[in-house]
């Protein structure tokens, strides 16, 4: 009841001289149906923060038979806000709560996505399937493991299969539209996000709002163009290409544009072909939209803008219509200059990098031969592999040639839980949105990733909360130069694993 209305009356009852005991008393139950229906609102305006506050005040005052719902919904805020832990955490409470039930199996599994764990939550989504085909969160999920096994007919039927089962859940539009894209079918993929973007409540200006509306815009500026066209033929080819390796990054060259050659780096870890805004005056690459990219430094979320590479020639190959960023506006006081960069899988090639011949293979099948370590390995927007920190966490590491050292995230060394070291050796670490002025060097870390095993180990540890928040899930760490520059390493899209072969 409003204070003012419980003083008026109070006051009447002493006045008129009652027996009466007036009580102002809100039982649980009740306080946790209001705190519901708030949140319950809030959610559906796109409040997402808001939501997660009162789902948790509702989660306190309703007694443990009432908490379902609540919890649920606690759930779901948080993974929109990527509060990734507190996800994980309550949908693990709320599985033990209600172990059959097959919508509390597939959120635990959409929480186990989020904490990097693919192989777990595509088990989590079939066993959940199992039980009830037509759920429609299982469908959407399993649509998501199979894109990221790269698995894209198959992954497109089921997120369709999951519209169909709820044909107003934006997350399935969306994740339509991403499927869409990566098949080059980007009419269809521009619809599925402006389906996505429609559906959102007039309030929601996130980040990932912003970046569909700009995709929009640019995926119909294709038109009636292919994107990344080849001659006929073309695809069934493999491709081999020598390159330097400058700084322990791999270089090569590439003619842009019918013009001059530009040195690109070999960078898987992004997920786009890469131009500064020098280069792009000097070639004619003209800017379509803005667009919102994360990575290292203190920067996070960066604003950069969308183009399109009219030709670009790898060796024997050349490719046509290629979606890029431009690096503008540049990032100020770096110590060196950005550079361009181009990754395979990006253009949709599976690769092998032999650091001793200096050469790169890639195409759409490769043979790789034998290999020393296989490694499963997921590509949802960067490939990433598995790896356990310190014997028990495990954690999701972005394959990145484009990167130099082996590090983990803030958010690892937080589950870690480690007691706090006295001193915290400060470095100096620059990325792709700055300095990155929080990094530090952490010793005595315990590595494996399947069979191999880095013992005692110094890590750097860098905050990448913003890529984790653009990609969707808790990014664990990177390996780059340090760790592949041992093995002939071969990226392989199609089954969806990472061969490495020792060098000899």
């Amino acid at each position: 009841m409003h204070r003012g209305v419980r003083s008026v009356v109070a006051a009447a009852l002493v006045v008129a001289g009652s027996l009466l005991v007036y009580a102002d008393v809100t039982t649980p139950s009740h306080a946790g149906d209001v705190q519901l229906r708030l949140a319950h609102e809030f959610f559906g305006e796109g409040r997402f923060n808001d939501a997660l506050d009162a789902y948790q005040r509702a989660l306190r005052a309703n007694p443990p038979a009432d908490r379902r719902a609540a919890r649920s919904g606690l759930v779901q805020s948080a993974l929109r806000v990527a509060e990734f832990s507190t996800a994980r955490a309550e949908a693990e409470t709320l599985l033990a709560e209600s172990p059959e039930d097959p919508s509390a199996l597939a959120l635990y599994a959409d929480a186990l996505w989020a904490s990097g764990l693919f192989e777990e939550a595509e088990g989590h989504y079939r066993n959940a399937l199992g039980r009830t085909p037509d759920l429609a969160r299982g469908r959407h999920g399993l649509a998501r493991a199979l894109a990221a096994r790269s698995h894209l007919e198959a992954a497109l039927d089921e997120a369709q299969a999951a519209l169909r089962l709820a044909p107003r859940d934006l997350e399935v539009h969306h994740t339509v539209g991403a499927v869409y894209e990566r098949l080059h079918r980007y009419e269809e993929a521009a619809a599925a996000y402006s389906n996505y973007v429609n559906l959102l409540p007039n309030k929601d200006r996130s980040d990932k709002a912003d970046w569909s509306r700009a995709e929009i815009k640019f995926l119909r500026s294709f038109g009636q163009r292919v994107p990344f066209e080849m001659d006929p033929g073309a695809q069934d080819q493999v491709y081999t290409v020598d390159f330097r390796l400058v700084n322990d990054k791999i270089v090569l060259r590439a003619k842009v544009n019918d013009g001059s050659f530009q040195d690109f780096v070999v960078d898987t870890g992004a997920e786009n072909t890469i131009i500064t805004r020098p280069t792009a005056q000097r070639l004619g690459i003209t800017p379509i939209t803005y667009t919102l990219s994360a990575g290292v430094g203190n920067a996070g979320m960066r604003g950069l803008q969308l183009a399109r590479i009219n030709s670009l020639e790898l060796g024997p190959l050349k490719l046509r219509n290629i979606p890029c960023l431009v690096k503008d506006p540049p990032m100020r006081d770096l110590p060196v200059k950005e550079q361009e960069s181009l990754s395979p899988l990006a253009l949709g090639f599976s690769m092998i990098i032999d650091y001793k011949a200096r050469k790169l293979t890639f195409g759409k099948r490769l043979s790789y031969g034998t290999s020393d370590f296989e490694l499963p390995m997921r590509m949802h927007r960067l490939a990433t592999v598995r790896g356990t920190v310190d014997g028990r966490h495990p954690a999701n590491f972005v394959v990145d040639t484009g990167g130099e050292v082996i590090s983990i995230s803030q958010a690892t060394v937080t589950a870690l839980k480690r007691p706090e070291p006295a001193r915290r050796i400060a470095l100096k670490v620059f990325g792709s949105s700055g300095w990155d002025r929080d990094a530090f060097l952490m010793p005595g870390v315990d590595l494996a990733f399947n069979t191999i095993k880095y013992t005692n180990f110094p890590v750097v540890v860098l905050n990448l909360n913003a890529p984790s928040v653009l990609l969707g899930f808790e990014l664990g760490g990177i390996v780059g130069h340090r760790f592949l520059s041992k093995y002939r390493v071969g990226i392989d899209l199609e089954s969806s694993v990472l061969r490495l072969k020792a060098l000899g």
